[in-house]
C-alpha cells in the first residue's frame, strides 16, 4: 500500500496532537491537510505538523489524496462531521465518546453502512498491553467465571485552571460535551463492554463532589451483565494520584492491575511495582504471578500508541471499535446518567 493520506477534522481534542506527532514518523502514512472551525487552532496545528490548512471542510473531504480522516472536534459535532466524511467516501476515526445521543450514534452508523466505509473509535484502552493481557486471562479461562470487575479511570484536570478556563474549556460545557463523566468514563465503559460484553442494567451516582466548574466531576456506576457479573466503574476528574486500577475476581483466579490511568502514573511507582499480577487458586504455591507487562513512562505513552495500532488495524481492514460498539459505550454512559438522575436501576440497552 502507498502512504495512507490522512486529514484531520478539528484539533479540539488534545489526543489528536499525539496521533499527529506520531504519524510524522511513519513511512506508511502522511498527514496531508487540516480543517478546523477554529481557524487559529487549525492553522497553528497544521503548521506544527507540516500539513496544509484548509478553511473549508469540503477542501479536505473532496481531496482524492485523503483516504482517512480523524475527527477530534467537540463531542457535539462528531455526528455531523462523521456523516459528512462518510458521504464523501472517506474512512473515519472518531475520538471518544462517539456522540452525545443515541440518535446521533444511529446517524453515524447509518452513514457508515450506507457508504460502505471503514470506521473505528479511538479508544486507547483497547491497545494497552496490560488491558490486552487481562482480557486474555478472562478469555482463556484463567480467571474462571467472573464475579466482579472493578475499573478506576481517573484524571485530575478539573483541578487545573488552564484546562477549565483555556482553549480546552469546551470539555466543561454541557452543550459541547454533556459532562466530564460522558467525556472520560466512556473509556472505562468501553473497557467493561470489551471485557464482559453488553450490560443489561445500571445503577449510578454522578455529581460534583469536589468542584463546581463542570456539570459533574465524579461518578460510580454499577453494571450487571448477562451472566450475572458485576462491573464497577469509578471515574473522577478530580483525582490527584492513584494506584490500584483494575480488580477482576473469578471463581478460579484473581487479576490485579496497577498504574493504568493518568493519576496512577502522576506519582513515580515504587521500586518493584508490578503492572499486572495474577493469582491462580489451582496453583496457590505460586502466589502472585507477575505477568511481565512493563509500566509505561506516563499516560501519554498509552495515547501515543493509538496512532500505530489504529493504522495497522486500518491496513488490515479490521476496525478495533466499530460504530455499533461505539453506540454501546455511549448508551452505557447515558444509561448511568439516567440512573443517577432518577435514583433507580435502568435497564440496558436504552429504548
Amino acid at each position: 500500500m502507498s502512504k495512507i493520506g490522512i486529514g484531520v477534522l478539528s484539533y479540539a481534542h488534545g489526543h489528536v496532537n499525539s496521533y499527529s506527532a506520531e504519524i510524522r514518523g511513519f513511512e506508511d502514512a502522511e498527514l496531508i491537510s487540516v480543517w478546523d472551525d477554529n481557524l487559529e487552532r487549525g492553522k497553528a496545528n497544521a503548521d506544527n505538523f507540516g500539513a496544509a490548512f484548509k478553511p473549508h471542510l469540503e477542501d479536505v473531504l473532496d481531496d482524492p489524496a485523503i483516504q482517512l480522516v480523524m475527527i477530534a472536534s467537540e463531542t457535539n459535532k462528531h455526528a455531523d462531521l462523521a456523516v459528512a466524511a462518510c458521504a464523501a467516501g472517506k474512512d473515519v476515526i472518531v475520538q471518544k465518546p462517539m456522540a452525545l445521543s443515541l440518535a446521533d450514534c444511529d446517524r453515524i452508523i447509518d452513514a457508515v453502512d450506507r457508504n460502505g466505509v471503514w470506521f473505528s473509535m479511538a479508544f486507547q484502552m483497547r491497545y494497552d498491553p496490560a488491558n490486552i493481557r487481562m482480557k486474555q486471562l478472562i478469555d482463556d479461562g484463567s480467571v474462571g467465571r467472573v464475579g466482579v470487575l472493578r475499573r478506576r479511570h481517573c484524571i485530575p484536570v478539573l483541578f487545573n485552571e488552564a484546562f477549565v478556563t483555556g482553549p480546552s474549556n469546551w470539555h466543561v460545557s454541557a452543550e459541547a460535551n454533556m459532562g466530564m463523566w460522558m467525556d472520560d468514563a466512556s473509556h472505562a465503559a468501553d473497557f467493561l463492554y470489551w471485557m464482559l460484553g453488553e450490560p443489561v442494567s445500571v445503577v449510578a451516582e454522578i455529581d460534583n463532589v469536589l468542584t463546581n466548574v463542570a456539570p459533574d466531576d465524579t461518578g460510580v456506576a454499577l453494571y450487571r451483565f448477562r451472566k450475572g457479573e458485576v462491573g464497577i466503574l469509578f471515574n473522577s476528574s478530580v483525582t490527584w494520584a492513584g494506584e490500584n486500577t483494575t480488580e477482576i475476581y473469578g471463581d478460579r483466579g484473581v487479576v490485579i492491575q496497577n498504574f493504568g490511568d493518568g493519576p496512577s502514573l502522576a506519582v513515580p511507582p515504587p521500586e518493584g511495582a508490578v503492572a499486572v499480577r495474577y493469582f491462580d487458586s489451582q496453583a496457590p504455591e505460586k502466589g502472585w504471578q507477575d505477568q511481565g507487562i512493563p509500566i509505561p513512562p506516563g499516560h501519554g505513552a498509552r495515547i501515543q500508541a493509538v496512532a500505530r495500532n489504529i493504522l495497522d488495524a486500518y491496513k488490515a481492514g479490521k476496525p478495533t471499535v466499530t460504530a455499533r460498539e461505539g453506540k454501546i459505550s455511549t448508551g452505557m454512559i447515558l444509561g448511568s446518567y439516567r440512573a443517577a438522575r432518577e435514583g433507580r436501576r435502568v435497564e440496558l440497552p436504552l429504548d
